[in-house]
């Protein structure tokens, strides 16, 4: 480890929404790397989702949390410097992974630079 701390999470209004939530989201995914990060560790949930169903090999789906939260995690940890949003809100947090990895992909959400404001 690097020795550095992680960076204080920006202050969370009451959430009343999920727009809300998923604008404050997009401000904790700032740095690029843990953006794509993000978008990897989802597109490889999907596959190994498309894989169990194919060949009915359940055991897959253990690997699903793994994946997902190790690529999310390494990079809040290594390249945010801050806790990822899951631990404060699961269940928007996860609705606001596939809303990102979906902006992502169309375009709407870059894989460099900062994304746009919300709100």
């Amino acid at each position: 480890m690097s020795g550095r701390r992680l960076a204080p999470r920006e202050p969370v209004k009451k959430i009343e929404s999920f727009s809300q939530f998923y604008a404050y989201y997009l401000t904790q995914h700032a740095n690029p790397v843990c953006r794509t990060l993000h978008f990897a560790g989802s597109t490889l949930v999907l596959f190994i989702l498309a894989y169990a169903l194919a060949t009915q090999r359940w055991w897959a789906l253990l690997l699903v949390p793994v994946v997902g939260y190790a690529f999310a995690w390494i990079g809040h940890f290594r390249f945010e410097h801050n806790k990822p949003a899951t631990f404060g809100h699961p269940f928007y947090s996860l609705a606001s992974d596939w809303v990102m990895w979906w902006e992502m992909l169309i375009g709407r959400v870059p894989f460099t630079g900062t994304p746009a404001p919300r709100g």
